[in-house]
């Protein structure tokens, strides 16, 4: 296993197609949340905000991780119902299309929790 310090480092070890999907969530992340600091926890590309982890995500053999916290996953319960979740994660599948759109939406729903807190 290997042991990143960075999310270039992880991108850059991932198959081509995946890094692809990775590098625009990436970008999503980044647009929705420029004052955000790039990290790695847990192994993931994380981003930080305001000293709270914002959202985190991972590439596995078949499908993307995407971990926005429970509470971004309950706020889009509807819109993620043909997708696999658990009480903090989302599974998007590789083989189809990567739901960007949904992406940005919850990256942005979690800007404004953290900011909310301040």
């Amino acid at each position: 296993m290997h042991k990143y310090t960075t999310i270039d480092q992880y991108i850059s070890n991932c198959p081509s197609n995946v890094q692809d999907i990775l590098k625009k969530f990436r970008d999503i992340i980044h647009e929705e949340a420029p004052q955000a600091t790039e990290a790695i926890k847990y192994q993931m590309p994380t981003f930080v905000l305001n000293d709270e982890n914002l959202i985190h995500f991972a590439a596995y053999k078949n499908h993307i991780g995407l971990y926005p916290t429970p509470s971004g996953i309950t706020a889009f319960q509807k819109e993620l119902k043909n997708y696999v979740t658990t009480k903090g994660a989302i599974q998007f599948v590789i083989a189809k299309s990567m739901p960007y759109d949904l992406v940005r939406r919850i990256t942005e729903f979690r800007v404004k929790e953290v900011l909310s807190k301040t």
